[in-house]
Formats: C-alpha cells, sequence, structure tokens
C-alpha cells in the first residue's frame, strides 16, 4: 500500500521497533489514506487522532505476535 512504511518486526527489523519507528509508519499510513500530506487546520484534530490511534494498534500488535524460531536465534 505504501512503500515508505517498513516491516517493523523481527527479523525484518533487527531490534524492537521504537515509538518513533511506530509513529512514522502510523503517520505514513494516516497520509495515504487521506490524500493529505499534511492536513488543513480544520482536519489537524481528526489527523491527530488517527495516528495515535494507529500507532496504539500497532505497538499492541507487534507486543503480541510471535515470532517463530526468534528465541532460538536470539540465544544461539
Amino acid at each position: 500500500m505504501c512503500r515508505s512504511i517498513k516491516t517493523l518486526r523481527p527479523p525484518a527489523l533487527p531490534e524492537e521497533a521504537t515509538e518513533e519507528d511506530i509513529r512514522a509508519a502510523a503517520l505514513q499510513y494516516v497520509r495515504k489514506v487521506s490524500g493529505f500530506r499534511a492536513p488543513a487546520a480544520h482536519n489537524r484534530e481528526v489527523f491527530d487522532r488517527a495516528v495515535d490511534a494507529i500507532a496504539e494498534a500497532t505497538a499492541e500488535l507487534l507486543d503480541g505476535l510471535e515470532v517463530r524460531g526468534a528465541a532460538a536465534r536470539q540465544a544461539g
């Protein structure tokens, strides 16, 4: 969908995704879906709420994912 959004889970990202990584991906998603790089003042609040909600959902997703074999690779 949006080529500038990168995969944030291991092993694609060698370390844990930072809050900054997650927020940047959420911002890119909202920009793509809304069609606005930067919203007008009258759309700023809803735009920012969407970024916050998507960042929160992304963090929850990444925290809940189980990457098989990741523990074995880290131990070795």
